[in-house]
């Protein structure tokens, strides 16, 4: 059947094949409500992908090029966002005018702001809504000239299934099976009905029998072990961050981005009976590791299992305190619980405690949402008790340092503690000092100076700077409690917050944000356990125990922030971009380097992976050409087959190479002269004996091979060979397979 008949049978097939590209798109977006509330944007999507499928079928119905169809698409599109979102300055209600180009980056502004502090699900906004609305029109656009155009359903499955991918993985949750199921069917449908379509074209092929029904076979086991199977496999844990909203936490200290965040969202609130609220941890880092501090790897039980053991000595105070906590933006696999935890209860899913630091963490449940009772008890000695002990003991590995820790920060340390007499007494001395007249709070001076870091060397240089947040001032107390022989460690969670205003039960309600996102050191000592400070500057209430004798010796009561000491906006002042700029005057925008710089990092990140395939493409080309200069018809040759699977021109393994280069000159725009002499070389070397005729010529093997493949491209359309050099099939498919066979013909 020539090429213009196998044109004239394809609408018939388009026809479920665009069905069945619809119903995979749905299937694809159906993850998306567990981050956007349900709404209008939803209809309008989904909506608008149909109108644009069902416009590509209709034109190609009407014979229309393959090139024109997707120009029509991208117009139908922007006709249509135009109408929806800015008819109030269009011309003629759907030809876009200056003034709504010029509001699209306002509300791409707004909707990356909503995504960035919004807790899930988020409401869909005028701005949120354009986002997403368009994103899917573009998509859809794309998908339908991959599938219907250029006849690649695999690569739009790839898509489809990245797209299903992104908000499952943005927010933790249990996997959706029926939504999984519902997009893993409407895949199949989609390649069965590709397959279909390009079957029926091959009036000369031999049926396949059994084929289709190994094939359901195979797509139904992969489908019931997915759903039935994956369950009862072991969940991976949580992931740290995600989409809308979820705040993030870098266990190894690397806080500074989370701390410089352009406005605060809430995180976590708290309320008890007693008079203060209470740090919350949420990972413990014990080990130094090269630059910095890395999460205990200790062994952890099921909180339902987990019966703690009151480790003070006798005769030392253990007080009890009950408190509720809310979780509210978490995006992490830890709770946030206050120390000497008890027990907690009131989670959902499964969750597991650490006795040797009393961290909550979960294999497959996310913090967010959660709601709690913690019990703790927290051993309070007096002045005279805490003096008394010795700040020994604990793990090993709580006072190893770096081989290559500088002798200056021990030096310093003894000097600083050179006028206490216990190691109580030394600590203060650490903690006084840092809190003092010498040092800084400040998120920038880090990255300005080139210490941004909680290791050795940016501990080395945080004390010659002296300026630093809380990162480096609990790293540095710690190291420097190693190098005075005191077990130490640190930990990364969030400060007791300010009061809301809210009361529960009589209790007043605390909030913490992302502002309040900190680090802190503790030391152990022996009949007391782990013992916090607070080193930061201007931050939190420092340590002091009160003396049995002397009630005046109070703790220090926490500071209000300062502005100095603030380590991000309130969110009252951080400006936020307006709700609503599709009504009224237009709205500009200043775009700075830092914010242009990851948005050209994604778009070279994702122009590398476009081009990946063609440089793959590459290499093995300049390969084959090499062997084909050194005399090699068989590379020659190997370098025509994969042009034309390339190109879509099918290369089965019951022709000869004399009637395949034949076809090739008939109907694909092959060189005659070239084609001659490279099958008459590979005639030569596949059947005539050894030495009957001299060593073929590699340079004319080289350019009659690169005749020849230019011949076949040239004789395609455009579109045809810009997906032949981009995404050359030759990478996956040989030549004289099934696939090579079944190979649609280029146009």
């Amino acid at each position: 059947m020539s090429a213009e008949g196998i044109g004239s049978t394809r609408p018939r097939h388009d026809g479920l094949s665009t069905t069945a590209l619809l119903l995979a798109l749905v299937a694809s977006l159906v993850p998306l409500f567990t981050v956007i509330a349900g709404g209008a944007w939803a209809a309008l999507a989904f909506v608008l992908a149909a109108i644009l499928l069902g416009a590509g079928y209709l034109l190609r119905r009407a014979r229309v090029s393959a090139v024109l169809v997707t120009v029509i698409l991208v117009a139908l599109w922007t006709a249509i966002m135009t109408a929806v979102f800015f008819s109030d300055v269009a011309w003629l209600f759907v030809i876009p005018s200056g003034e709504a180009f010029a509001r699209v980056p306002r509300l791409v502004e707004i909707a990356s702001n909503d995504i960035a502090v919004g807790v899930a699900p988020l409401e869909a906004s005028a701005s949120l809504t354009f986002l997403i609305v368009g994103a899917v029109g573009l998509l859809t656009v794309a998908l339908d000239h991959v599938v219907l155009t250029a006849r690649m359903p695999l690569l739009a499955g790839v898509a489809l299934i990245a797209v299903w991918l992104i908000p499952t993985l943005a927010v933790p949750q249990t996997v959706d099976l029926w939504a999984f199921t519902l997009l893993a069917l409407a895949l199949l449908w989609l390649l069965r009905t590709e397959t279909r379509g390009r079957d029926r074209t091959r009036s000369t092929s031999a049926p396949r029998g059994g084929v289709g029904a190994v094939a359901a076979v195979i797509a139904a086991s992969a489908v019931v072990i997915a759903v039935i199977a994956a369950p009862a496999l072991p969940s991976p844990a949580a992931p740290s961050g995600g989409l809308g909203g979820g705040t993030t936490i870098d266990a190894s200290l690397n806080l500074g981005d989370d701390l410089r965040r352009p406005a605060e969202v809430p995180v976590v609130k708290q309320w008890s009976a007693a008079s203060a609220p209470a740090y919350l941890r949420v990972a413990t880092l014990t080990e130094l590791e090269g630059d910095s501090w890395q999460p205990d790897r200790s062994r952890s039980v099921p909180l339902d299992e987990w019966a703690p053991e009151d480790a003070a000595a006798e005769g030392i105070e253990i007080v009890e305190d009950r408190r509720t906590v809310e979780v509210l933006d978490l995006s992490s696999a830890q709770l946030p619980v206050p120390a000497d935890a008890v027990s907690v209860d009131g989670v959902t899913g499964i969750w597991r405690i650490t006795p040797a630091n009393g961290t909550v963490v979960s294999p497959s449940t996310a913090a967010r949402r959660q709601q709690f009772e913690v019990v703790s008890r927290t051993p309070r000695p007096t002045l005279e008790q805490a003096r008394a002990a010795e700040a020994r003991g604990g793990p090993a590995r709580a006072r190893d340092l770096p081989a290559d820790t500088p002798p200056e920060i021990a030096a310093l340390a003894t000097q600083v503690t050179a006028d206490a007499s216990n190691d109580y007494d030394r600590l203060l001395a650490l903690q006084t000092w840092f809190r003092g007249p010498d040092f800084d709070y400040s998120l920038d001076a880090p990255v300005e100076d080139g210490f941004d870091g909680s290791g050795i060397e940016a501990v080395s240089t945080f004390l010659q700077v002296r300026s630093g947040y809380c990162v480096h001032f609990a790293s540095a107390f710690a190291i420097m409690a190693r190098t005075l022989d005191m077990p130490s460690r640190v930990v990364v969670g969030f400060l007791p917050g300010l009061p809301t205003g809210d009361v529960v039960d009589d209790d007043r309600v605390y909030q913490a944000t992302t502002a309040q996102l900190h680090a802190w050191p503790e030391v152990f000592f022996d009949g007391i356990g782990w013992v916090p400070f607070e080193p930061t500057k201007s931050l939190g209430a420092a340590q002091r125990f009160t003396s049995a004798e002397d009630t005046s010796n109070q703790p220090e009561p926490t500071p209000t922030p300062t502005a100095a000491a603030e380590p991000t906006p309130t969110a009252s002042s951080a400006p936020r971009p307006e709700e609503d700029p599709t009504a009224g005057t237009t709205q500009t925008t200043t775009f700075s380097i830092l914010r242009v710089l990851p948005a050209l990092g994604i778009a070279l990140g994702a122009l590398l992976v476009l081009a990946l395939p063609a440089l793959v493409r590459g290499a093995l080309s300049r390969r084959r050409v090499s062997q084909a200069r050194r005399g090699s018809a068989g590379a020659a040759w190997r370098l025509v087959q994969d042009a034309a699977i390339d190109l879509g021109i099918p290369v089965p393994d019951s022709e000869s190479p004399r009637a395949f280069g034949e076809r090739l000159r008939r109907d694909h725009g092959a060189p005659p002269a070239a084609v001659d002499r490279l099958v008459n070389a590979v005639e030569r070397s596949s059947y005539a004996l050894a030495g009957s005729f001299g060593d073929a010529d590699g340079t004319e093997l080289t350019s009659d091979a690169a005749a020849v493949r230019a011949g076949l491209f040239a004789a395609v359309s455009t579109p045809r060979r810009l997906v032949g050099r981009l995404l050359p099939r030759s990478l996956a498919i040989r030549p004289g397979s099934t696939f090579a066979e079944a190979m649609p013909l280029g146009r």
